[in-house]
């Protein structure tokens, strides 16, 4: 009976936390009755504590775990438990149901639960059941976008819901929907359940230093308390005794002590993320109330902010800089049950393609049917839509549920034409109020007719043009969010060692960007956010520390936002782009920053065109090549100088060809990586530390710091086996990670799994103008390929400039047949992939340094964090500075013959890049560097409709080239 009841205990993902109440009601009952008080004598410690725990929540593990911790003989107490409990069942199998089935809300529920074999099999079925319920009470939200936000929030079934999910759904939707407060509150009356990390503090009583450390990651990173439990018993070494510290403090209260307000790294109940939105304001009174809303979490400026400035046409950047913190566009829609139409489009970009948004545009459609459209400020009255234009109307409703959005403008609101045209047919205008017409609706509801920027209908009036099929050709593992509330989901580009269990993505941990906000970011992230109460343009940079909050923050020198730049007798705004000749220009507080490419008029005369070179400064076409300071190779001295650089601040060679290590930098007490905790004896037994010196190349972005090209790594410490980021060596081993692969007395030779293309050296020219020993070399440095063999030649930078000495080069064949490609600036071969041209500002580079201790600011710092923001495998980000000091990145399909879907993929994620910093998104730009990014320009790749020459074979070892290859590109194509 013991173990029946051991197998039997389990938690669905549906609210059964009344179950519980009676599990512990009952155990405790059963004791008072004295039904096995007569043994307690000569139970266990851990027996007898169960009888005096008050918390729930510790009681239900402990119960889970009672045959271990009770002896076998007490049979009484397992027969009146059993017998006790509602809704008992026995199976053919021995499996007791211990009233879950008769204690779950959803009916559906408790029959599925009472018809199963197993637990799992409940799991699942609950789970599904809180998912459907969702969507039911979170499409009472209509269009009122926060209440919706809060209320899907409540039913992610990877975690169970807090207090403050709970009290902002109260809060904010009271006054829009009684019958989604009660759907709600129904589901939430057993929670909330408290948060893992909560618990923090008893780790500290932990006696051990190592039980200490693993205590603070299992909370960390484990959301259910079984896991957490079990992770304890097997890291701390012990059975959870309530005479040890941490045992004690983890069983015997639910609710610790609550630090105190001041003491907390960040100021609770902010929304970080929102606030960055508010200086996009146009009106004064937007602004206020977008900063209130955003420091005063709960406050009831969201109802009036809904009726004053969502639909205001003043305020667009501002609406969709909110959109953009709520719901990020991501590609891909599949799975709809009701919005068929939006199926199958792995390569348009949606907001909120989930089933909650499907269950919400069937229940607007049904609202709408009744003849009236409820809008925040107006009503509009409507003929009976299921006769007039119904699938347009379906359009409309799914529309503006999933909302797809553009990736030039983000905006998700249908075009005017056809606002226009379906009032016109199907407005009831013998109920329209005075005054009111379609145009004049559809002037405040949908200003916009420019197919980029806004929805076009009859694009989901039909199906996809893909069909029914699975689309594999581009896969989208972040959407739906497999991952737990706290954590991010991310594209898994670093592979596993083990294939057979490798899973497209990766759960990160991250920390919300303030209380109230569900806007994450990546644990050890440095972020830039809005100070609380200083003006416009005041910052600081903080960090997600390991305890889910934003930590460490240091204030930024302000940002005078008012003052603006004076061009050709035209005030330019802060933040505003604009072109200076061929110049790309933007305005950062009163200064003009600007592209520094050469420039041809078009009344320059033909010995200027003649001798144009389209280098910097004009500097003659030959490749002699110097490293500078800034770990960049320069094609010549000439650009060198032309680019600002002394003559003592650079060297002959390539800087990949250099050996930083020559001089012995690390001699002496030097380590960058691991403290020095070894010595040798010279002379009279002075103690000198030994450290080694690794070359580390990097070209610098911040020139407040020396940009050195070496690391000095001690006597190397353990490693994190938890860490696993593939590295591998010149013998051609993979080693878990580069620490391990120093453990080993190896060399490391490139990032990523080993590649057989890649054992034998075999050079060839990135296109930052450096010589790598392989393709896989290259990559695993985020440079793409231009060219086989080593470097010789260096391209323009102008797009006028002649053909020069890269007439000579021997360019690989195009990937893809019918492929538009482009040229990246210094390249001579084209390439199928897109790429950005991104303007940045040197000075905000430094102030990051200075700020992380002088580090400095890398090339490779900057495309890491960008990775982060393209969502799908088949795509992947390469990049270098080019030698005008401009920051190109390509984002290019890593498949050896990309199909045009995939190559269609890689232009989207690049024109939603394109576009999130052009309009300083705080989705990509309050991610330090990216902050300092002030303007980018576009060229996308595309494929001929009529096709073209199919592209003949790659050359041996070259079937990397072009971004057709990645460490972990084998490894999805075997998922």
């Amino acid at each position: 009976m013991a173990r029946r009841l051991d197998q039997s205990i389990s938690k669905p993902a549906a609210p059964v936390g009344c179950f519980w109440s009676t599990v512990v009601s009952t155990y405790q009952k059963c004791f008072r009755e004295g039904k096995a008080l007569n043994l307690l004598i000569d139970a266990h410690g851990e027996c007898r504590l169960l009888a005096t725990i008050k918390s729930e929540s510790r009681l239900k593990h402990l119960l889970q775990r009672l045959p271990g911790y009770c002896p076998e003989s007490m049979n009484e107490l397992w027969l009146c438990i059993n017998s006790t409990l509602p809704g008992v069942s026995r199976k053919s199998d021995g499996w007791v149901g211990l009233g879950c089935c008769e204690l779950a809300i959803s009916t559906e529920c408790r029959r599925e639960c009472r018809q199963a074999s197993s637990k799992n099999d409940i799991t699942k079925v609950c789970k599904k059941v809180t998912e459907v319920m969702g969507s039911t009470c979170c499409s009472y939200a209509g269009r009122h976008t926060t209440c919706r936000e809060y209320c899907q929030a409540i039913f992610r079934t990877d975690s169970t819901p807090t207090v403050s999910q709970i009290n902002a759904v109260r809060e904010y939707c009271q006054s829009h929907s009684a019958q989604l407060l009660s759907c709600v509150s129904n589901f939430t009356k057993s929670y909330p359940i408290r948060s893992p990390i909560d618990s923090l503090y008893c780790c500290d009583r932990a006696e051990a230093t190592h039980c200490q450390v693993a205590c603070r990651r299992i909370l960390r990173t484990m959301s259910t308390e079984h896991e957490i439990m079990e992770g304890l018993i097997e890291e701390c070494g012990s059975q959870p005794l309530p005479q040890e510290p941490m045992w004690q403090c983890f069983l015997g209260s639910a609710h610790p002590p609550s630090p105190p307000e001041e003491d907390l790294p960040h100021p609770a109940k902010m929304d970080c993320a929102k606030l960055h939105c508010c200086s996009k304001a146009n009106t004064s009174l937007c602004r206020d109330m977008c900063q209130e809303i955003s420091t005063n979490w709960g406050s009831q400026t969201w109802q009036d902010f809904d009726q004053l400035c969502e639909y205001n046409p003043v305020e667009t950047e501002l609406i969709n800089c909110l959109s953009d913190v709520r719901e990020p566009c991501q590609l891909g829609c599949k799975d709809l049950a009701y919005c068929t139409n939006f199926n199958n489009r792995p390569t348009e970009l949606f907001r909120s393609c989930n089933v909650q948004s499907d269950q919400g545009a069937m229940n607007d459609i049904k609202l709408w049917s009744n003849g009236t459209i409820k809008m925040p400020f107006m009503n509009i009255p409507v003929l009976d839509i299921r006769k007039c234009l119904p699938d347009m109307w379906k359009a409309v409703a799914c529309s503006l549920q999933i909302k797809p959005c553009h990736s030039k403008s983000r905006g998700s609101v249908i075009c005017k034409s056809d606002c226009v045209d379906i009032l016109t047919q199907c407005g009831d205008r013998k109920r329209f109020h005075e005054g009111q017409t379609p145009e004049r609706i559809c002037e405040l509801l949908s200003p916009i007719d420019d197919p980029e920027r806004c929805i076009p209908l009859h694009r989901y009036l039909t199906p996809s043009s893909l069909g029914n099929n699975i689309v594999e050709e581009v896969i989208h593992p972040c959407n739906p969010n497999p991952c737990p509330s706290n954590h991010l989901c991310q594209v898994n580009r670093k592979g596993c060692l083990d294939e057979l269990n490798c899973q497209p993505y990766l759960c990160v941990p991250g920390c919300k960007l303030g209380e109230a906000s569900e806007f994450l970011v990546q644990q050890d992230a440095r972020i830039q956010v809005p100070t609380r109460a200083g003006p416009a343009g005041c910052f600081e940079v903080c960090s997600c520390g390991p305890s889910g909050r934003l930590e460490n923050c240091l204030e930024m020198p302000c940002v005078d936002t008012n003052k603006p730049c004076i061009i050709g007798g035209q005030r330019k705004s802060h933040g505003t782009s604009f072109r200076v000749d061929c110049h790309h220009c933007s305005c950062f507080a009163g200064d003009t920053i600007c592209s520094t490419r050469e420039c041809l008029s078009f009344d320059s005369s033909d010995e200027d065109r003649r001798q144009f070179t389209g280098l910097p400064c004009n500097c003659p076409d030959r490749f002699v090549p110097v490293c500078a300071s800034n770990g960049r190779t320069y094609p010549s001295a000439c650009v060198a100088r032309c680019m600002g650089f002394k003559d003592f601040e650079f060297a002959f060679g390539l800087c990949r060809l250099s050996n930083p290590c020559a001089n012995k930098p690390c001699e002496r007490n030097q380590s960058s990586i691991n403290p020095c905790i070894s010595c040798v004896c010279v002379c009279v037994c002075v103690c000198v530390c030994v450290s080694r010196c690794i070359p580390k190349y990097r070209v610098c972005l911040s020139d407040s710091s020396d940009c050195v090209q070496h690391e000095c790594v001690g006597r190397p410490t353990p490693c994190d086996k938890s860490s696993v980021e593939p590295a591998c060596d010149t013998d051609g081993l993979v080693h878990p990670s580069v620490c391990q692969l120093q453990q080993a007395g190896k060399t490391l030779a490139y990032m990523g799994h080993c590649q057989d293309a890649c054992r034998k050296p075999q050079q060839v020219c990135g296109h930052n103008g450096e010589t790598y020993s392989t393709v896989c070399d290259a990559y695993s440095d985020r440079v793409a390929v231009d060219y086989e063999g080593p470097c010789h030649a260096v391209g323009a930078v102008s797009d006028v400039a002649p053909d020069s000495a890269c007439s000579l080069i021997r360019c690989p064949p195009l990937s893809t047949p019918g492929c538009r490609p482009v040229t990246p600036p210094g390249a001579c071969c084209p390439i199928c992939a897109s790429m950005l041209q991104i303007l940045w500002n040197k000075e905000q580079m430094n102030t990051f340094s200075k700020l992380n201790k002088n580090r400095p600011v890398t090339v490779y710092d900057v495309l890491q964090t960008l990775r982060l923001h393209v969502s799908v495998p088949q795509c992947d980000v390469f990049g270098y500075l080019s030698i005008d000091h401009v920051l190109v990145v390509l984002i290019a399909p890593v498949d050896q013959q990309p199909t045009p879907l995939q190559i269609e993929a890689c232009s989207k994620e690049a024109e939603k890049i394109d576009s999130l910093i052009n309009y300083a998104s705080p989705t990509l730009v309050s991610h330090v560097p990216l902050s300092a990014f002030l303007a980018s320009e576009i060229k996308t790749s595309s494929i001929h409709s009529s096709g073209g020459t199919p592209p003949s074979p790659l050359p041996p070892g070259l079937c990397l080239f072009l971004g057709l290859l990645i460490a972990v590109a084998p490894v999805f194509h075997q998922l």
